[in-house]
């Protein structure tokens, strides 16, 4: 397990992300624990409260729940609700802004899909 931190957000919320992203890519299951609070508190260095707040982010997206004196268990569902949460984003992100952009240079949808296939069999993105 690594954790990467920089300067772009508050701490809680990039624990919150890469424990979210772990979830996402299968190295936590569902069904399984997380590692506790103190765990996480020792091994990165950092105050129990900001990641208890990080966690807690999870727990609030129905990702994480905690269990009376167990700990922190991923939720059935949490991989297929982050997929889904990806796949929102990569439209917003990605489609919502190449659609725009056809449209400026005058592609239309037919001419579009064939450009994106053309990507695919190019192996290209």
């Amino acid at each position: 397990m690594h954790f990467e931190f920089d300067q772009s957000a508050p701490l809680y919320q990039q624990l919150a992300d890469q424990l979210a992203e772990m979830i996402f890519t299968g190295i936590f299951k569902e069904g399984e624990q997380v590692p506790s609070t103190t765990q996480l508190s020792q091994e990165l260095n950092m105050n129990p409260a900001t990641i208890l707040k990080g966690m807690n982010q999870l727990v609030d997206q129905h990702l994480l729940e905690k269990r009376r004196g167990r700990g922190m268990f991923v939720l059935p569902g949490a991989q297929k609700q982050l997929a889904h949460q990806h796949r929102e984003a990569f439209y917003q992100d990605y489609v919502a802004s190449l659609v725009t952009e056809a449209q400026r240079l005058g592609i239309d949808e037919e001419q579009l899909l064939a450009l994106i296939k053309r990507g695919y069999q190019n192996g290209k993105a």
